[in-house]
């Protein structure tokens, strides 16, 4: 339940950045999100290295005091993670901000010194969040996330758009670094707006959890510098491993910049508009499925931490089969759909006709990243729930230098440009979830049900996809006979039917099959309302 709250808010923040980038481009153009995106890369691995696996690591450090009862140093887990945070977010924001120009190619700095002081505020976030994360809700998280991201979207495009007025003088260059820099603007109000929600919910919730403490009759109440050197030593592996997990963009970003700019004698302009089509676009389509498996991975840390801490072995194998099996039954199908309206989804969301075909390719090329990084995500959580915190580091750290060497080689001496950061994506996705799966079975002892977590769910998104193909062809081709000429609202008009036909088909198939049970459903929120549903409609 907690995960489908989580997830639902994740796919409203998805839904809510993707339909702001899109006049979001059309103020700061490709160029602009070229440098965005290279600003926000190198932001978003400062950002793993201080403080955004706090949430993830508090929580298990919480759950596993809670489970035994111990309100009181659980609490002073909570006081620590936002000292270490808030120690943390002031060293990093100024190494952002001074260490800039070593960062990011030169019209990027502004922008990355406007990210600077979101890092510091980032930390008190996360702590915040993993502290409630703890107590097995997850409702003011996706509340805080989902406000961040509104405040993020009105800010980013009026921030964007009285900055470049303000240079409406200037060339096309410096009018594309201040859009961006208007872009990066946001990003903190998101997270100041976020933090505000989350200090005033605690604040209303702080007498509650003040009697829960009071009520805490353990013997043992370990001091804060106990405390403080447990949560370092917790926070750190989560820390590491997000760290290189996230590395490969903006060392793929690195590599791809210097080697095309430095090497090969292209136009910095060109580059940084290529890589603002498969960062920002691309990219940020593909992450929408993701982001459901990164809530699940928030989501079951606390639960299996707590099973883990009790002993509770078949429970704990137990919540991570249903966590990868129901990521599975979300990531494939969003692949699949991906790659069948690949082209589609790109116009309705980024309609911009020069990049159009580019953009597309790419997003049907990354489609198949979806499924890997998803289940790699929650396998990397149940790796690090039952202490095997390590093992996800040695997973990424591998695939990123297999995939560093292989992106070196692509960029030097093929023209693939940036094609390449593709393949390496791919790569680089299946490498960690073979690495993962191997731990999770030595370590674990699970055991997939092949057929129905990979054969039924694969099986049913082909049929899914050559019929959300069939059904938006056919419909843009009815739209255009009976006369209407705008490509953009034909696309609009036909890509809504496909989608529902999606839907339907693939969780018919899944249904009908037994990959899909009932007992399943009604674990689902509001699982009882859709049952009913299903009983009248005879799908079960």
């Amino acid at each position: 339940m907690q995960a489908g709250i989580l997830a639902s808010a994740s796919i409203i923040v998805r839904i809510i950045g993707l339909l702001y980038r899109a006049p979001l481009t059309a103020v700061i153009g490709d160029e602009g999100n070229g440098y965005y995106g290279f600003a926000y890369n190198i932001y978003t691995i400062i950002l793993m290295i201080s403080s955004y696996s706090v949430p993830s690591a508090l929580s298990k450090i919480m759950a596993q005091k809670l489970a035994q009862g111990q309100y009181r140093n659980a609490q002073r887990v909570f006081h620590a993670a936002l000292v270490y945070n808030m120690a943390v977010g002031v060293f990093f924001g100024l190494i952002m901000f001074f260490g800039a120009s070593w960062l990011v190619p030169p019209n990027s700095v502004s922008v990355l010194r406007v990210f600077a002081p979101t890092i510091f505020l980032f930390g008190i976030l996360g702590a915040f969040r993993g502290y409630y994360q703890a107590q097995g809700t997850m409702v003011q998280t996706s509340v805080s996330q989902i406000l961040e991201q509104i405040a993020n979207a009105v800010v980013s495009i009026g921030a964007a758009a009285l900055l470049i007025h303000l240079v409406a003088d200037q060339d096309a260059t410096t009018k594309a670094r201040y859009g961006a820099m208007g872009s990066a603007l946001g990003t903190g109000s998101g997270v100041l707006i976020a933090l505000l929600f989350m200090g005033w919910t605690y604040y209303l919730n702080r007498p509650y959890y003040l009697r829960k403490v009071a009520s805490d009759r353990t013997e043992y109440e370990e001091s804060f510098s106990h405390v403080m050197r447990e949560t370092i030593l917790v926070i750190t592996p989560f820390i590491l491993s997000s760290f290189i997990l996230n590395l490969t963009t903006a060392l793929n970003q690195t590599v791809y910049s210097k080697i095309m700019i430095g090497a090969r004698n292209y136009d910095e302009a060109i580059i940084s508009t290529l890589y603002g089509i498969f960062s920002n676009k691309a990219v940020v389509i593909t992450n929408i499925p993701i982001s459901i498996a990164t809530a699940f991975s928030a989501a079951i840390i606390p639960g299996i931490a707590s099973a883990h801490a009790q002993g509770k072995r078949e429970d704990t194998r137990r919540r991570a089969l249903d966590a990868k099996r129901m990521t599975l039954l979300i990531a494939i199908p969003s692949a699949g759909g991906l790659i069948a309206l690949a082209r589609p989804i790109t116009m309705l969301l980024f309609p911009q006709p020069a990049s159009l075909p580019m953009a597309s390719r790419l997003l049907a090329m990354l489609a198949v990243t979806v499924v890997f990084y998803s289940i790699s995500t929650v396998t990397n959580a149940v790796l690090q729930s039952i202490g095997r915190m390590s093992l996800p580091l040695v997973s990424a750290s591998a695939a990123l230098a297999v995939q560093t060497i292989v992106l070196v080689v692509l960029i030097r001496y093929t023209k693939l440009s940036v094609y390449a950061l593709v393949i390496v994506s791919i790569l680089y996705s299946i490498l960690i979830f073979l690495l993962n799966e191997f731990f999770l079975h030595r370590y674990l002892r699970v055991q997939d049900d092949v057929i129905n977590m990979y054969v039924k769910p694969i099986a049913a998104a082909l049929i899914m996809g050559s019929m959300a193909f069939s059904v938006y062809h056919l419909c843009a081709w009815i739209l255009q006979k009976i006369g209407m000429k705008r490509e953009y609202f034909i696309n609009l008009v036909a890509v809504i039917p496909a989608l529902i036909v999606a839907v339907l088909v693939y969780f018919f198939i899944l249904i009908r099959s037994g990959a899909l049970t009932e007992g399943e459903i009604l674990q689902l929120p509001k699982g009882q309302g859709m049952v009913r549903i299903l009983r009248r409609l005879r799908w079960i």
